[in-house]
């Protein structure tokens, strides 16, 4: 199994930031290449859209409103993988109440790919994402 992690520090408080991204639904308000996000199944299963109109099916597996973090596992996706889980986390910053950590990990199988092209691929989503993360609290 291959794995990767992302963090970021972001301008803005934890608790903004949560409530920017901390919704399994959220992504179109922060991921411009997730434009659309149609929640399913009492929003506990989301389908999402990328510009290139590739659908991609992702399960809420772990919620944790208090420590600010979610998993999910794709279901259906263009991606050379199985059995992929990620965490979408916030942390707090010791001594800074305006700035939060966010990190972004994901642990997968490749299938008809090398494990370094899966962990680049996903290095790469994770780091666009939290870079476009950073862009929009700056905004």
């Amino acid at each position: 199994m291959a794995s990767t992690s992302v963090s970021r520090i972001v301008p803005a408080s934890p608790d903004k930031v949560w409530n920017l991204i901390g919704g399994f639904d959220a992504l179109p308000d922060w991921l411009p290449y997730i434009p659309e996000s149609t929640p399913a199944e009492g929003g506990r299963v989301r389908r999402l859209k990328n510009p290139q109109g590739d659908v991609i099916i992702e399960r809420l597996v772990d919620f944790n409103e208090t420590e600010r973090h979610y998993s999910y596992a794709i279901l259906q996706a263009p991606f050379p993988v199985n059995g992929y889980v990620s965490t979408l986390r916030v942390h707090t910053v010791p001594g800074h109440d305006d700035v939060a950590e966010v990190q972004w990990s994901g642990r997968f199988n490749p299938h008809n790919a090398t494990e370094q092209e899966v962990t680049d691929l996903f290095t790469g989503i994770y780091t666009d994402g939290l870079d476009a993360l950073h862009t929009t609290l700056s905004a």
